[in-house]
């Protein structure tokens, strides 16, 4: 199992909508709203890295609205 974090910028007045939509893919586990640089934070859970990647590209940056993107992707070495 992987985890990853997307920071997404959305596009001005698309923010809901844009909200909305992650809310619906089932790979996204957690939407947070953000003041800042960013617009929402998303994290995502799925099988492998690869499959994350895909979920950010094929399934977030397709959303109309979302115009930029930064992914993270998690690691347990610290934990141990």
């Amino acid at each position: 199992m992987a985890i990853g974090f997307a920071l997404l910028s959305i596009s001005p007045l698309h923010e809901k909508t844009v909200y909305e939509k992650l809310t619906q893919i089932s790979e996204i586990i957690e939407v947070h709203p953000l003041f800042g640089e960013f617009d929402i934070l998303v994290k995502i859970q799925a099988d492998d890295i690869d499959s994350i990647g895909c979920i950010v590209i094929n399934k977030i940056r397709s959303i109309q609205g979302v115009m930029d993107s930064k992914t993270l992707i998690g690691t347990k070495s610290l934990s141990g």
